[in-house]
């Protein structure tokens, strides 16, 4: 049986506002929950997923792990939502990451645009249970948002980008000079695009959204 990786919750009598761990070969190793938020254990995860209608197997099934929450309070502001003005925060390595990596654009004459940050498993979970008061199934919401505690936007690594002539978070930003860019260079700073076409995790394609992982960091920025 698939057993959750300890991810999720320090083991008991930890402190709960441990500094974020971002260590070069340790992806995804965001740091502590915040240390107003309730603690999120394997159980307290898998009750949520119940309440939501979500599969007990669903990370085995999707090949995905659980991530836990960056610390809140060490995220760092990158930039606001151009369309409702909501802000963008990344953990403190992947904002100096992602500023490189856009003033490099910039000197390219490509504007990148922060749309979307650090999301919490609260967030995650509301947007799900939304979609589902709007009347859209489980499995198709599931094919373009990850289950709470699945999201690479809990560690405050993922980012979705847009540019001044798209910011739509759809598939039409593949068609953009910006995401052409992306493909070229985005690795030289630790980017990599999570969910391209066809990949395991039975998530729709996302151009938009890339994740940093240091790790993979390749070429010459």
């Amino acid at each position: 049986a698939w057993v959750a990786p300890p991810l999720l919750r320090p083991s008991a009598g930890s402190p709960n506002t441990t500094p974020e761990s971002e260590g070069s070969g340790g992806f995804p190793t965001a740091g502590s929950y915040h240390a107003n938020a309730p603690p999120m254990t394997t159980a307290r995860l898998a009750a949520l997923h119940r309440s939501l209608g979500i599969a007990a197997d669903y990370g085995a099934a999707r090949h995905l792990r659980p991530f836990r929450e960056a610390d809140a309070d060490r995220l760092i502001l990158v930039g606001h939502d151009p369309t409702e003005g909501k802000p963008v925060r990344l953990a403190p390595r992947a904002a100096a990451a992602w500023r490189r990596m856009r003033a490099a654009a910039a000197a390219d004459r490509i504007t990148l645009l922060p749309l979307s940050g650090f999301r919490s498993v609260r967030r995650q979970t509301l947007l799900i249970r939304r979609k589902l008061a709007a009347g859209r199934p489980l499995d198709d919401i599931l094919r373009y948002v990850a289950a709470p505690g699945f999201s690479e936007h809990h560690t405050g690594r993922a980012i979705d980008i847009g540019t001044p002539e798209d910011v739509s978070v759809e598939e039409s930003f593949a068609r953009t000079a910006a995401f052409r860019w992306l493909r070229r260079r985005a690795g030289a700073f630790g980017f990599t695009m999570t969910y391209p076409r066809r990949n395991a995790h039975g998530i729709g394609y996302e151009p938009w959204h890339w994740c940093w992982r240091p790790e993979t960091t390749r070429g010459p920025a």
